[in-house]
């Protein structure tokens, strides 16, 4: 692992909060949580990266916490608390639904998960 490669996973994750927020200001809700999920997904990847100097290979968020949390138990938290893991398990599910299914996303369930990522998850990770 290289820095540099650890540095572009997180401008790469942040880029994709940045573009949800935009998405949701033009109620793109679809898109939107897509790009929270990215991010989501992207900043653990990083925060394992820094921490081991590698990740797993894989899609769930939730088995990216339960790695990260062998460096930090207080990521457990996510997992650990119902309200987190529903919004986690929505995420996971929006990887594949936003991209392969016909179904909807809509103002709240969007808005109320971005809500979740900066007020919760962000706090949480960040302090890893």
């Amino acid at each position: 692992m290289s820095f540099e490669e650890a540095e572009i996973l997180k401008e790469r994750a942040e880029s994709f909060l940045r573009t949800a927020e935009y998405l949701i200001s033009v109620k793109e809700w679809d898109l939107a949580i897509f790009c929270i999920e990215q991010y989501c997904r992207l900043i653990l990847k990083y925060k394992l990266l820094i921490k081991s100097g590698s990740y797993p290979r894989t899609h769930s968020m939730r088995e990216l916490i339960k790695q990260l949390s062998h460096y930090d138990s207080s990521v457990k938290i996510l997992l650990e608390d119902e309200n987190n893991l529903l919004y986690l398990t929505k995420l996971e599910d929006a990887y594949i639904v936003s991209r392969y299914l016909p179904r909807r996303y809509d103002e709240r369930e969007v808005l109320d998960t971005f809500r979740f990522i900066r007020e919760v998850f962000k706090s949480i990770v960040n302090r890893v």
